[in-house]
């Protein structure tokens, strides 16, 4: 038994090592901001959602492609499982247990991540400078690139104003979606671990209760509200 608990231990330890990498900074402003990013869960998904003005420095196509979007959401997954119009046990089995090459969706968010996303749970975050800097360097590096430096545009995403684009690193079930946002959360300076989050559950505990988030508040309030009552310190 205990041969087995290690040898599960070393293959998450191995997954965490995989790309997108964790970005490590050991520079700059770590005092507080009012840097605000939302990590949202839609069920068995995690994603993040970043204001576009910043992210589109890393990323200037996507300016091209969503315009004047005041948020942009990103997810990371499965380049078969996450494009397909209809989903089959042999492709689950095959997205889960087999390596295969991981793909970004990208959707662009014209309001409030609150009233945008109202079946989802959707938690706002405060992170520093740095961790803000990290998570978006994190973000840009999950996507691939050609060898001009161009990113790799795929398929219209599954909802709203959407685009799928190629990305790094392989997607299997000890390297996930959910492990995808926790590396992220990992990058922009949070203490979390990123070996046991395989699931949209195990992320969105952790980010419940880490001091910086700011609320947790029913997906019916209104999102003026919400900003009205709490703000970043």
């Amino acid at each position: 038994m205990k041969i087995l608990v290690l040898l599960l231990s070393l293959l998450l330890s191995l997954a965490c090592s995989t790309k997108p990498y964790i970005v490590k900074e050991t520079d700059g402003n770590s005092a507080s901001s009012d840097k605000k990013i939302y990590v949202l869960s839609h069920g068995w998904h995690t994603s993040l959602v970043i204001p576009a003005k910043d992210i589109t420095g890393y990323l200037p196509e996507l300016k091209n492609r969503f315009g004047n979007t005041p948020y942009i959401e990103f997810g990371w997954g499965d380049k078969g499982f996450y494009q397909a119009e209809k989903i089959t046990t042999d492709m689950t089995l095959r997205a889960l247990f087999w390596p295969s090459a991981a793909v970004i969706h990208a959707v662009a968010v014209p309001s409030s991540p609150y009233d945008y996303f109202p079946n989802s749970e959707v938690l706002e975050v405060c992170l520093t400078n740095q961790g803000y800097t990290s998570l978006q360097k994190f973000v840009a590096n999950s996507f691939y690139r050609n060898e001009l430096g161009h990113l790799l545009k795929l398929k219209k995403g599954i909802y709203g104003n959407s685009q799928f684009y190629e990305g790094v690193g392989n997607y299997y079930f000890l390297n996930t979606c959910n492990q995808w946002t926790a590396k992220g959360l990992k990058s922009a300076r949070m203490n979390i671990s990123t070996i046991f989050k395989l699931t949209a559950g195990s992320v969105m505990r952790y980010v419940r209760a880490h001091p910086s988030t700011l609320t947790t508040a029913s997906r019916k309030q209104s999102a003026a509200a919400l900003h009205s009552a709490i703000s970043c310190r």
